[in-house]
C-alpha cells in the first residue's frame, strides 16, 4: 500500500527510517489506558473505499473490521469477521461464514454515548465491495479487487450491472466470492480495507461527510471521537465490540506532526509514548543509556523507491533511467544517512514476500556502478551530463525524505554531472499530484497489503490491472505477472516473478529500488505493544502499564 501500504498506494510518512507510527500528545498519558501517537500528517480520508495510504489505513484498521486479518508474527491469514471459509476444488469460489456478534455502532462526541445500530452482515460486505468497484466512487485502489469476477469490467464501465460482480450475500451470515481465476492469496485480499463491510445508511445520508465525527458508523474496537483536520484525531474504545473485555486502551490521541525531529523532541520531553527515531538521532539514541533501552529495530515489509513519469523526457529513455539507478550508492545511503539497519534494495518486493528474488544470490539487480552509469548516460546522448534538460525530483514534505533526496541529488551531480531540482508537497496534495500530474522523478514507499509478489509487481505496474503511476507498459512484464497470478505452482510463480522484477528494475529500470525498510522506533517503558511486520498495528492488543 501507500499504504501508498499499507499507498497501503506505499506509504509512508515517517519514511526517514521505517515508515513507523510515531506518537505524541499531552505530556504523559492522562489516563492509565490512554496513549498518545502521531500520524505524521492529515489522513487524506477515513473512507475504506477511498484509502490508498498508510496514514488513512492506520486509522481505519481500528475503526473497521475485515473478513480476515493477518497474524502479527507469522503473517498467516486468520479469521476476523469470518469464522471460517471454504474454497471450491477449482479454487474459483470462496465462501465465508461470518460471526453474528459484530455490530455497527454510532458514537456521539457531544454526549459521549454509543448507540448500537444493527448487526454487521454479509450484505454489508457485498455492498462495500461493490461500492469500492463502482466507478462513481472513484476508488484509486479498486484494482486490488480485479481478481473478483467481473470486478474490472464493472469498475471500468464495460458492464454496468453490479449484480454481475462476483460477490454475493447468500444470507445474512454467508458471503460468497467468485474469482476470475484461482488465487491462493485471496484470503488476504478479502480482509483489505477496500473489501470491508461498509454501512449503507450513513453513507447515503451524509455522502462524502459520512466519516466525520458524529456521522460515522464503525464496527471495530475503537470509534471516532474527534477529527480536527490538520491538527488532531481521537479514537475511543468501543464497548460494544465483541472482544471489548480484552481491550485495555480507552483512548488513542493522535496528532499530526510532520517533522520527525519535532516529534522526537516531544517524545524526549515526555509528551510522546511511542516515536519513530529520526535518522539524525539514531547514533545518539543508541549511545544513550536510557534511550537505548527504549529503542527497537525490526523488520517492516516495505520498500523505498523512486518512480518515473516514463512518458516525460528525459526519463522516457530507459538508458537515462538505468544511468540514474546505477548512480545511486544505496549502501552509502544506508550507512551514512539512514543508519537503522535498512538494506540496499535490488528488487521492488522486499524480503519476506512470497516470490521475491530479493535474497536470491543468482538475481543480479542494479547496484552502484558509476562508470556504467556514465556510459549509459553518454549512450543516451548526454555525455558527462551535457545537454541534460532540467528535471524535478518530488517528495512529500519530511526532513527524512529531504535528506534522502539531497543525497541522491548530490550523487547524480558527482557521477553524472547533472543538476536535479528538488521540490516537496504536503502528503495529501502529494498523493494527488503523483496520481494525476507526476514530475519526472518522485519518491514513494510501498508496504505489503498481503505478503505475495502479486501485490507488488502486478498491482503496481501492470499496464492495465494496476495503479501504474509510472505510466509504463511492457507486454513481457504484463504476461509474466499474469501467468504468475494464474498458476498454482509455487516454483513456477517464483520463476515468473523473478523475470518480472528483472524487467521492471534492471532491463527497463522503470523504477529505482532504494532500500528495504526497517521499523526504527522508541517506546516508553510503560507501553506494552505488538509489532506487525505488515504494519496496521492492532491497538486493541496494546496496554499502558502503571507508571
Amino acid at each position: 500500500m501507500l499504504r501508498d501500504k499499507r499507498l497501503f498506494l506505499v506509504v509512508a510518512v515517517l519514511v526517514t527510517v521505517a515508515m513507523v507510527v510515531s506518537a505524541c500528545g499531552p505530556k504523559g498519558p492522562k489516563l492509565a489506558q490512554e496513549i498518545n501517537l502521531n500520524l505524521g500528517t492529515e489522513p487524506p480520508t477515513l473512507d475504506p473505499a477511498l484509502a490508498t495510504d498508510t496514514t488513512s489505513v492506520e486509522v481505519d484498521e481500528s475503526l473497521f473490521l475485515g473478513l480476515t486479518d493477518f497474524d502479527d508474527e507469522t503473517m498467516e491469514v486468520i479469521p476476523e469477521l469470518a469464522t471460517e471459509w471454504k474454497v471450491s476444488d477449482d479454487g474459483l469460489v470462496w465462501t465465508f461464514t461470518m460471526r453474528k456478534d459484530a455490530v455497527w455502532v454510532h458514537y456521539d462526541p457531544a454526549t459521549k454515548k454509543f448507540t448500537k445500530k444493527r448487526p454487521v452482515t454479509a450484505h454489508d460486505v457485498e455492498y462495500g465491495v461493490k461500492r469500492t468497484l463502482n466507478p462513481e466512487t472513484a476508488s484509486e485502489y479498486a484494482y486490488v479487487l480485479y481478481i473478483i469476477k467481473n470486478a474490472e469490467a464493472y469498475n471500468t464501465g464495460e458492464i454496468t450491472d453490479p449484480a454481475e460482480v462476483g460477490v454475493k450475500a447468500l444470507d445474512d451470515w454467508t458471503v460468497q466470492f467468485t474469482l476470475e481465476q484461482p488465487a491462493g492469496y485471496f484470503g488476504g485480499i478479502a480482509g483489505m480495507w477496500v473489501a470491508r463491510p461498509m454501512p449503507k445508511e450513513p453513507i447515503e445520508q451524509f455522502g462524502e461527510k459520512w466519516t466525520e465525527p458524529g456521522n460515522i458508523w464503525s464496527n471495530g474496537p475503537f470509534a471516532l471521537d474527534t477529527w480536527e483536520h490538520e491538527n488532531r484525531l481521537v479514537l475511543v474504545k468501543n464497548p460494544h465490540w465483541y472482544n471489548a473485555k480484552n481491550v485495555s486502551l480507552q483512548r488513542i490521541n493522535y496528532v499530526m506532526v510532520v517533522e520527525a525531529s519535532t516529534a522526537f523532541a516531544m517524545y524526549e520531553n515526555g509528551e510522546l509514548d511511542v516515536c519513530g527515531v529520526p535518522t539524525t538521532e539514531i547514533d545518539r539514541v543508541k549511545a544513550d543509556p536510557v534511550l537505548s533501552k527504549e529503542y527497537y529495530e525490526g523488520p517492516y515489509l516495505c520498500t523505498y523507491y523512486l518512480g518515473f513519469d516514463t512518458t516525460e523526457p528525459p526519463v522516457d529513455n530507459k538508458l537515462v533511467r538505468q544511468a540514474l539507478s546505477y548512480a545511486v550508492d544505496r549502501q552509502k545511503l544506508v550507512d551514512t544517512v539512514l543508519k537503522g539497519g535498512q538494506k540496499p534494495a535490488k528488487t521492488f518486493a522486499c524480503p519476506g514476500i512470497f516470490g521475491t528474488p530479493a535474497e536470491d544470490p543468482n538475481f543480479v539487480g542494479i547496484s552502484y556502478d558509476p562508470e556504467k552509469a556514465k556510459q549509459l548516460l553518454a549512450d543516451a546522448g548526454y555525455p558527462n551530463g551535457e545537454g541534460f534538460p532540467e528535471m524535478t525530483y518530488l517528495f512529500n514534505t519530511s526532513q527524512g525524505h529531504q535528506r534522502i533526496a539531497e543525497f541522491i541529488q548530490q550523487g547524480w551531480k558527482e557521477v553524472l554531472g547533472i543538476d536535479v531540482v528538488l521540490a516537496n508537497q504536503e502528503w495529501k496534495v502529494y498523493l494527488q499530484t503523483i496520481q494525476t500530474d507526476p514530475p519526472a522523478v518522485w519518491r514513494m514507499g510501498w508496504c505489503a497489503d498481503y505478503p505475495d509478489e502479486n501485490n507488488w509487481v502486478l498491482e503496481n505496474f501492470h499496464s492495465t490491472k494496476g495503479s501504474n503511476r509510472i505510466k509504463w507498459s511492457n507486454p513481457e512484464f504484463d504476461r509474466a505477472c499474469e501467468e504468475a497470478a494464474a498458476t498454482s505452482d509455487p516454483a513456477k510463480r517464483k520463476e515468473l516473478y523473478a523475470k518480472a522484477e528483472k524487467i521492471l528494475c534492471v532491463d527497463e529500470a522503470a523504477i529505482i529500488p532504494i532500500y528495504y525498510y526497517t521499523r526504527v522506533v522508541c517506546n516508553k517503558p510503560y507501553v506494552q505493544r505488538t509489532y506487525a511486520a505488515l504494519g496496521n498495528e492492532h491497538y486493541d492488543k496494546w496496554k499502558v502499564l502503571a507508571h
